[in-house]
């Protein structure tokens, strides 16, 4: 293969994968927007509506190890095929639903599991086969900055959509959209199949697993990782209320998602840049410590629309910056034979912390009328997960290595 098809095919694999991301999250991230409609519409009360967010972000985050394995397996491209056609299921009856369990199952279980099973784990795994180990690091920043040009294109349209066309038939469009998606999984569809690292011998995935779920730094970076779910959800879900209660028309939620998708591509460039040049969980640390920061600094200052566009912007520079060097440290601690099934299982404990930032978001609300005690709990998170990183080793763990010797 000479170079300049080798460049055509990682160009071909990237636009497959970012353009996927790009479709699902911007879906999934602009679903905020249609809260306070849903509401009116079912009149179940935020907590209610809150819980079955919740619930499509535990479900995401569950969907991805078991969609990893089948991945690693057989390949992407049947698992992106039925995890596009179960988000746009999802997403298109949602709006015939009327009570909680409606949408737990809409919103929770099929579009949720869907978006899990064409997202980062899949996805990233992917790209990662077929892009040389020197390139990866920019290689996942590029695919996780598709995801945040799908959130800062899809918001605004997605608000335009709801005044246009109404809440429930603007959603069933976006649910339409993510069918576009379809052919990526034809591209992607041979990226499956063993490729054990040089030297190492081949094992299966429970084997595979019970090693990671015996690694100090492969822990503590799951730590770190829900803190992270715990804040993004929370923006995706909730800043839209957060902005509204704060007296600001409701196009500037709208504005605000798509400021923090804007930013986001810079800072996954960024960072997938910078992960080729220093370590990853420096950049973790850093990255944690900015979000608590920036959120300090939200809380004491006017709640201007130029403020909320700022602080917008900041969150978007770190909103998915973690995952590129999370991505990298995963495959550098056991390579990429596994890659799905592992970066998968980092994932749910992302997301089981953007369960509890999507729903206990609402609850505090409705016990407290603000958002406050949120924010004060966010940065107490924050700096425990810029610190919790920090005392992993990042070294390549043989297969079968005692948890002993693969202490930090």
């Amino acid at each position: 293969m000479t170079d300049a098809t080798r460049r055509t095919a990682y160009g071909l694999v990237l636009l497959a994968a970012a353009g996927t991301f790009a479709v699902t999250m911007g879906s999934r991230q602009s679903m905020g927007l249609f809260l306070p409609a849903l509401n009116t519409s079912t009149g179940l009360g935020l907590g209610s509506i809150s819980l079955a967010f919740a619930f499509g972000q535990l479900w995401w985050g569950l969907t991805q190890p078991f969609a990893g394995a089948m991945a690693d397996r057989y390949g992407a491209g049947r698992v992106l095929v039925v995890g596009l056609v179960l988000m746009a299921l999802g997403t298109f009856i949602t709006p015939l639903m009327s009570t909680t369990l409606g949408l737990i199952f809409a919103i929770g279980v099929l579009s949720a599991g869907g978006s899990g099973m064409a997202g980062p784990a899949v996805l990233m795994s992917a790209s990662m086969r077929m892009i040389a180990p020197a390139r990866r690091g920019f290689a996942t920043g590029i695919v996780n900055a598709g995801g945040s040009f799908g959130q800062f294109a899809t918001a605004p349209i997605a608000a335009a959509l709801i005044v246009g066309l109404g809440w429930a038939s603007a959603m069933q469009v976006l649910g339409l959209m993510v069918l576009v998606c379809l052919p990526a999984a034809w591209v992607l569809r041979g990226t499956g199949g063993r490729s054990e690292a040089s030297g190492q011998k081949p094992v299966g995935t429970g084997q595979a697993v019970r090693e990671a779920l015996h690694h100090p730094g492969y822990l503590l970076l799951g730590a770190g990782f829900f803190v992270c779910g715990f804040h993004v959800a929370f923006l995706a879900v909730h800043l839209p209320g957060v902005i509204q209660a704060c007296g600001l028309p409701t196009q500037w939620g709208g504005w605000a998602l798509a400021i923090i998708g804007l930013f986001n591509i810079a800072g996954s460039l960024a960072i997938g840049w910078a992960t080729g040049r220093w370590r990853s969980k420096s950049l973790l640390a850093l990255v944690y410590a900015v979000r608590g920061l920036a959120v300090l600094a939200f809380l004491f200052a006017p709640k201007t629309g130029t403020v909320v566009l700022l602080f917008s912007a900041v969150m978007g520079l770190s909103y998915l910056s973690t995952v590129p060097p999370t991505a990298n440290l995963v495959a550098k601690f056991f390579g990429p034979t596994h890659m799905a099934t592992l970066f998968g299982l980092v994932m749910l404990t992302h997301q089981v912390g953007a369960f509890f930032g999507s729903w206990l978001g609402g609850k505090v609300f409705e016990w407290t009328g603000a958002y406050d005690w949120f924010w004060y709990a966010d940065i107490v998170l924050a700096a425990g997960a810029a610190l919790i990183n920090l005392p992993i080793r990042e070294a390549p763990v043989a297969p079968r290595e005692s948890a002993a010797s693969a202490a930090a």
